[in-house]
């Protein structure tokens, strides 16, 4: 069953949209710490939480969850103030996973970190520097109001810049984000999550005061954009690390190469050693 899933997604790797969830999945709302977290669910078996990153929400895994399915709970929340959950005025960071490994070890057995380096941690200044990374500082009312209504051209930025081929992205793509973007609410959640990165910064060199996760992690990084320096990250709050540069593709990877990359999660978490 695992081939026939590879199969079909090699057939649709670079189809127009937003790649479907299986139909057995189901939408459910859940009220957490003073929001409304909206989240796909659906299987039996170990929990497989699928955790987006910005300039796309939960609805990026639709490749991923078709293969695992069958075996797993696949949960694939929208994160808070971003995609159909609602949007408090308290936002979160970015890069909530190692939180989540860091501080709940007994609840995660393996990570898979995929394209986004850790605030704080590694060679984090080098990044911070690097021109491409303007929007590292971008926020405000005042850019709330430069973006307002222009949220497509604000995004094609992300999706044009860190894109191997830009056309990967295709325009159905574009066009379902950018109208969840232009959501009240969601480009202040997404700028609030950029600002929080001095905050997140000190948290994780806290969690990595109190020692280096011991489950077994998979790096994977974009050929043209982080590549290695993932791994290189991950080595250092990570004792037991794998990484995988994944070629000809840049930084939306579920995107520009869905069938090798799930290919890579899939056979991780299912290997046994």
């Amino acid at each position: 069953m695992k081939d026939q899933n590879y199969a079909a997604m090699s057939e649709h790797a670079h189809a127009d949209g937003v790649y479907p969830f299986p139909a057995v999945m189901q939408t459910r709302t859940i009220e957490a710490n003073g929001t409304s977290i909206h989240v796909r669910v659906g299987g039996h078996g170990p929990a497989v939480v699928m955790l987006h990153g910005f300039g796309t929400t939960g609805d990026m895994w639709g490749h991923l969850a078709s293969a695992l399915i069958e075996g797993h709970l696949v949960v694939a929340p929208d994160l808070r103030g971003l995609g159909l959950s609602s949007k408090p005025d308290g936002d979160i960071g970015i890069m909530v996973g190692f939180a989540v490994a860091a501080t709940h070890p007994e609840r995660v057995s393996r990570w898979v970190a995929i394209d986004a380096p850790l605030p704080g941690i590694g060679p984090w200044d080098q990044i911070t520097q690097d021109p491409a990374m303007w929007h590292f500082g971008f926020g405000g009312q005042d850019m709330e109001r430069l973006v307002a209504g222009r949220e497509r051209i604000y995004l094609d930025r992300f999706w044009n810049e860190l894109s191997r081929d830009r056309k990967r992205f295709d325009e159905a793509k574009r066009q379902h984000y950018a109208a969840l973007y232009a959501q009240p609410g969601a480009m202040r959640a997404g700028f609030a999550q950029f600002l929080a990165f001095s905050q997140d910064a000190t948290d994780n060199r806290t969690f990595l005061g109190q020692g280096k996760l011991q489950m077994r992690v998979l790096a994977l990084g974009g050929e043209a954009t982080f590549g290695p320096m993932i791994g290189a990250v991950m080595r250092c709050v990570a004792d037991n690390v794998e990484d995988v540069i994944i070629p000809d593709c840049g930084h939306w990877i579920t995107e520009e190469q869905p069938a090798a990359t799930t290919k890579l999660i899939v056979d991780f978490l299912h290997r046994r050693s």
